[in-house]
């Protein structure tokens, strides 16, 4: 069965039924205890990434909103004022640890915009190298409808796809994926284990959500299909008791989705289908450093050509004209043509701002 304790890359979604008492406000005690679980993780090597709501419960209560439902001015004028103390509140749990927060808003528009994707991931891949437990939330105070996640579980989810994690934990109000609603129906079942998410087991989820949680069974189930299918396996569990991780490790119960394939495979499959825009010939010793794993620099291109932005597929051609693969350009057309042949200490005078080091990563590239 799929555990913790291999994970390599963790991504915790938390609802703000979990965080924020309605008559109390936030759950300091149990926050405490999260972030002694997170600390006990990160000891062991594994990067870790915390989805968590929470804004706009923390600052509805600072402004005396109503608990019912706000209007979207004031659910962004709640976002604004709880998320200063959302963050606060996690960094003063994770300090005593040795742990270093980041606070990272994004919004729908970042994972479906190319070139915002790739700099949310570079974000977030600098910030886990360097040691940092990023805190991830929907900017609230920016988002309308048609740029929402309108919940966490998904946006817990795209996130592990953005980082390329390989395991995703929804702490929930309830211990897993059930045939029914188990507050409802006695005899619902459990399940601990989903190979694969069927017709059968979609039908099954309900809508029901609790508090000041937005999101529902079926919510989760679609969280569940994002990460899967790009090879993070996911597990929905009781986040209510003190140190919910570490219940969870312990072998807590929970249901475990099953990953369909590895988060690098998913990805080279996903860069593969692209339409490439343009494509850059590259010379020999080139050639010989990616086949061996290494990243495109802009010294081993000689030419280039195509229309092309940023985040933008382009095809890797030999000298000879041989196609070698597909990557994702961390420049625009023109700025290539400006740097090709050129040492990435150099491309700062060429373009007059600070530049990549690399033109395609070995991660958004496939040969």
């Amino acid at each position: 069965m799929a555990s913790l304790k291999d994970a390599k890359r963790l991504v915790v979604k938390i609802g703000s039924a979990l965080l924020v008492d309605q008559a109390t406000g936030l759950r300091s005690d149990w926050l405490r205890s999260l972030a002694a679980d997170v600390a006990a993780i990160r000891a062991r090597g594994t990067d870790v990434i915390l989805v968590s709501s929470g804004s706009i419960a923390l600052g509805r209560g600072v402004l005396g909103l109503p608990r019912t439902e706000l209007a979207l001015e004031q659910s962004q004028a709640a976002a604004a004022v709880g998320q200063i103390r959302l963050a606060r509140a996690y960094e003063e749990a994770l300090t005593p640890h040795g742990i270093t927060t980041a606070q990272v808003l994004v919004t729908l528009e970042d994972s479906e915009d190319r070139r915002r994707y790739l700099n949310s991931r570079a974000t977030m891949e600098t910030l886990l190298g360097l040691g940092v437990t990023p805190i991830v939330n929907e900017n609230d105070t920016v988002a309308t409808d048609e740029i929402r996640y309108g919940d966490n579980d998904r946006l817990a989810a795209q996130v592990a796809v953005t980082a390329g994690a390989d395991c995703l934990v929804l702490l929930s109000d309830v211990d897993g994926f059930y045939s029914d609603n188990p507050h409802i129906n006695k005899d619902a079942k459990h399940y601990d284990i989903i190979d694969k998410i069927t017709p059968e087991i979609e039908r099954q989820a309900g809508d029901a959500g609790s508090g000041l949680s937005k999101g529902g069974m079926k919510t989760k189930l679609m969280a569940a299909k994002l990460a899967t299918d790009a090879g993070c396996r996911m597990a929905i569990t009781l986040g209510t008791p003190m140190n919910p991780l570490k219940i969870l490790e312990d072998g807590g119960r929970c249901t475990w989705f099953n990953a369909q394939t590895n988060p690098q495979a998913a990805r080279k499959r996903w860069i593969a289908a692209m339409k490439p825009h343009g494509e850059v010939t590259i010379d020999t010793g080139a050639g010989t450093a990616l086949k061996s794993g290494k990243s495109l620099l802009p010294i081993g291109i000689v030419a280039t050509s195509g229309a092309y932005q940023r985040g933008d597929a382009v095809a890797i051609v030999s000298a000879d004209g041989l196609r070698l693969g597909l990557g994702l350009s961390r420049y625009s057309s023109v700025e290539a043509a400006a740097i090709k042949g050129m040492r990435s200490q150099d491309i700062a005078n060429e373009l007059g701002y600070e530049g990549r080091g690399v033109f395609i990563h070995r991660d958004d590239m496939v040969i």
